[in-house]
């Protein structure tokens, strides 16, 4: 029977390098969101002198959100696979190696997340109000929109919660 347990927790551990396709595809979706903010980039050049303040604030927020998305991916990326997957040894002899990898750990990641979303939420909002300034009437779509945004605030403000109860009861030996 020890060697049934021993190939099964063999082929279990090995499991976990199934999801490098997923953070190579990743990869491939930034270069797409590259491409993505290239085109968003030339439409705004070409249409900054004849666009007014809101129009050109618009156009930002839209170069701000494909910046925060591209910066969530990025941590999922290296948390995800350096927690899932293996350290990424090239990264630690690195002087450009960001400060937070490798010391955030599946609770962090989870935080970060509801923080990018939050953060990506909240241009989504604004964009609503900056197109909406000077009607009288707010969107369905816009009402949808804030609801969403109070549920991942709530969220994320449950998981920190969570958290902090976890920590506190690991701390104090309640574990």
């Amino acid at each position: 029977m020890s060697k049934l347990s021993s190939l099964i927790e063999i082929t279990l551990f090995r499991a976990r390098w199934l999801l490098v396709p997923l953070y190579v595809g990743l990869v491939a979706a930034l270069v797409l969101l590259i491409y993505r903010f290239a085109l968003e980039f030339v439409h705004m050049l070409e249409n900054v002198g004849d666009a007014d303040a809101h129009k050109f604030t618009l156009d930002l927020l839209a170069l701000l959100d494909l910046t925060l998305l591209a910066n969530l991916i990025l941590i999922v990326i290296f948390a995800g696979y350096e927690n899932f997957v293996s350290r990424i040894d090239i990264a630690h002899d690195s002087k450009d190696r960001p400060h937070w990898m490798g010391t955030i750990d599946f609770s962090g990641l989870k935080i970060k997340l509801i923080g990018s979303l939050v953060a990506i939420s909240v241009i989504e909002l604004l964009k609503d109000f900056i197109e909406l300034s000077g009607q009288a009437e707010v969107t369905e779509g816009t009402v949808w929109r804030i609801i969403i945004h109070i549920t991942f605030v709530i969220s994320g403000v449950l998981f920190a919660l969570m958290d902090w109860i976890a920590d506190k009861r690991k701390f104090e030996g309640t574990y």
